[in-house]
């Protein structure tokens, strides 16, 4: 995989993007947004040459969502190979797609994670069969893009990430099934929870101090000001770059994602 490693990025370049996280999507009045916004209409904080104009002090303005926020490097791929020299301005189309590229790159990112794990070699193969396939529906030209079942792909994709999961997490016994689990402001302090299926677990405010989360299996679980210390989220499984942003502020000076910044293991 050093070949797509080397080929598609999955971290987001703003600097060499339009700003389409800040057109495309809608904003809701909220803790994580100071304003209504429509989709498609640009955030009256984004300047003429695509920057923001309020990002050192996004947080003080009520604007933390963003700093949460990554598209997997769908924006300048985009902006930089699907509609080259131009903008959203003159090629409003790229609005259009802009999620849906999210989306599978979203997709590829777990994909080429799964990849990273050695005890699911059973599956690499068909990994990288669904890595090919993935990222040649996301380079498509703008037609072919407007009409990709983003839900399909990911329908044929999750099984096998399913089955990476279960392989790296198998030699742990006694593992906890909190799979899609309420545990909002929990206290989850020093807990065993190595090889846990947390997929999907609702831990906000959850306080994790101490807990060993050892290839606990964190994939869409929503940690939004989440106390860790230690080794943290570190030997988690699909730990996104925006889960440990939203980590509560005591755990973000102490805590590095441990996750690939470019697809391949």
């Amino acid at each position: 995989m050093s070949a797509l490693r080397a080929a598609r990025e999955l971290r987001a370049d703003c600097s060499r993007c339009s700003g389409l996280c800040c057109v495309a999507p809608a904003f809701a009045r909220s803790a994580d947004f100071a304003l209504d916004k429509p989709a498609r209409s640009p955030c009256p904080h984004l300047q003429g040459d695509f920057r923001c104009g309020i990002h050192d002090r996004l947080p003080e303005r009520g604007f933390r969502g963003c700093t949460v926020y990554d598209c997997f490097g769908a924006g300048q791929r985009l902006t930089q190979e699907t509609f080259p020299d131009t903008d959203w301005r003159r090629a409003p189309e790229l609005l259009d797609v802009f999620q849906t590229v999210r989306a599978l790159h979203e997709l590829l990112w777990y994909v080429a994670a799964a990849l990273e794990l050695p005890a699911a070699a059973a599956v690499h193969d068909e990994l990288r069969a669904a890595f090919a396939v993935t990222d040649e529906l996301a380079g498509a030209g703008p037609a072919k893009l407007a009409g990709v079942d983003v839900d399909a792909q990911r329908d044929r994709v999750n099984p096998l990430l399913r089955r990476a999961s279960e392989l790296a997490r198998a030699r742990v016994p006694g593992r906890r099934e909190l799979r899609g689990a309420m545990l909002l402001g929990a206290d989850l302090r020093g807990q065993d929870l190595r090889g846990a299926d947390l997929r999907g677990a609702v831990l906000v405010g959850a306080d994790l101090r101490g807990a060993d989360l050892t290839l606990a299996d964190l994939t869409g679980a929503d940690l939004r000001s989440a106390l860790v210390d230690g080794r943290g989220l570190r030997d988690a499984l699909f730990v996104t770059p925006a889960q440990f942003a939203s980590l509560g502020q005591p755990a973000l000076a102490r805590v590095t994602a441990r996750t690939p910044g470019r697809a391949g293991p």
